[in-house]
């Protein structure tokens, strides 16, 4: 039976390359991605790098599909001419399309690596929740997605897909999601020289426009010393304690582990990796000292199992202080002071706080841990004093608490 190997080949620029070898005959296909010995080695072993994490789940997929390959023709008993047949049979798996058009490659197959690859469970979801409303799509239209190419991403398919989300009342918003974890992956596999095809030079989508998600002072300074029932106060304090600092999200905030010695909390952002280092002011040290946690920071990493069941149950209890209640009567969406309020309101509260005293757009950014606009190349190397954002942060609580 052939056996096969991954090796870098040096004459083609580091190409990653698979070779099939089948009775002293060898067959060599470029798989599209140029690494180093070293990171293939780490590929193979179980650890890559963090850059190359989706190759590896890809390697790992193909990998799988060649063993799929080579049982099957043992246990068929089914002659093959040579290994150019096998690798024929081996592109047509990867690519999911017959062989003589495999080069083409894989549109399914290529995006569903190109999902489980990422790290980041709630952007791995995002993807998973495309890639199933895209299934949704083909069985209403039949459009056959599973033998779509790469190339057979056009404008004409993603006009049909988006008059097809609209027809089932997707939000604009929801229809964003899924052409932007569409054009991500679509211009991964460009960079990666799958394809040549980038059908987003053509097809444009815009998320809608959203009301501003702020609370003024007066508002903040109510909600912050609102009488609630005693199972909201944790409620009512974790969002207070979001907003001193410096309107932290709630996965940061349910995965903080300490104050260091020098009165900071320091994390990576969730969402960007980019570090964060903030001071603890008083006024948030109280909330801290109040609700102190065994497996992190906060108890809420004690009695939630996870950050979206504990930010699900914050949201509710946000909308209902200050509701109208009576017996027999049943919660009004609109009848309380914070009917819209979530958690998310915290960031944007701190952010327009900030802005209404003055404090400059550089340094806001910077407190909410965006990237800059100049050159981010050189961030990387200058670690910024946060003596600004410390300053700005009690400004904000100053002017609102007092």
């Amino acid at each position: 039976m052939f056996t096969y190997k991954l090796f870098v080949n040096a004459a083609r620029k580091n190409a990653l390359t698979l070779r099939i070898t089948y009775r002293r005959q060898k067959a060599e296909l470029s798989l599209g991605f140029c690494v180093s010995e070293d990171e293939l080695a780490g590929i193979l072993s179980g650890d890559p790098s963090a850059k190359n994490r989706q190759l590896a789940s890809l390697v790992a997929i193909w990998l799988g599909k060649i063993e799929e390959i080579k049982f099957d023709l043992l246990k068929s008993g089914r002659a093959v001419e040579g290994p150019k047949a096998i690798m024929d049979l081996v592109q047509a798996a990867f690519y999911g399309r017959e062989p003589d058009d495999a080069k083409r490659g894989g549109f399914v197959s290529f995006y569903e690596a190109h999902a489980e690859a990422y790290t980041n469970r709630s952007t791995r979801e995002s993807n998973q929740y495309t890639l199933s409303c895209m299934r949704r799509f083909d069985a209403a239209t039949g459009c056959g997605l599973d033998r779509m190419a790469l190339e057979d991403v056009n404008y004409a398919w993603l006009s049909d897909f988006e008059a097809w989300m609209i027809r089932q009342g997707l939000s604009q918003n929801t229809r964003k999601i899924h052409f932007g974890n569409i054009r991500t992956a679509m211009r991964d596999a460009y960079k990666r020289e799958l394809t040549d095809n980038d059908p987003f030079r053509r097809f444009t989508f815009r998320p809608a426009k959203t009301r501003k998600r702020a609370l003024d002072a007066d508002a903040l300074r109510m909600l912050f010393g609102y009488p609630v029932e005693p199972f909201a106060e944790i409620y009512r304090d974790m969002f207070a304690l979001s907003f001193m600092l410096l309107g932290i999200n709630t996965i940061d905030l349910y995965n903080l582990t300490e104050v260091t010695r020098q009165g900071r909390i320091e994390y990576a952002r969730s969402k960007t990796d980019g570090l964060m280092s903030v001071k603890v002011e008083p006024e948030a040290m109280e909330i801290i000292d109040r609700y102190r946690g065994e497996r992190g920071l906060l108890c809420i990493a004690d009695r939630w199992s996870d950050h979206r069941n504990f930010r699900h149950q914050l949201n509710i209890a946000l909308r209902r202080i200050g509701k109208a209640r009576g017996k027999g009567r049943k919660d009004s969406p609109d009848d309380g002071p914070f009917a819209e309020v979530t958690s998310y309101w915290a960031r944007h509260s701190w952010a327009t706080a900030a802005y209404e005293i003055g404090v400059p757009d550089d340094v806001i950014s910077q407190a909410l841990g965006h990237q800059g606009s100049g050159a981010r190349v050189t961030e990387v190397y200058i670690r910024r004093s946060m003596d600004k954002v410390d300053e700005a942060n009690r400004r904000v609580l100053d002017w609102v608490l007092y």
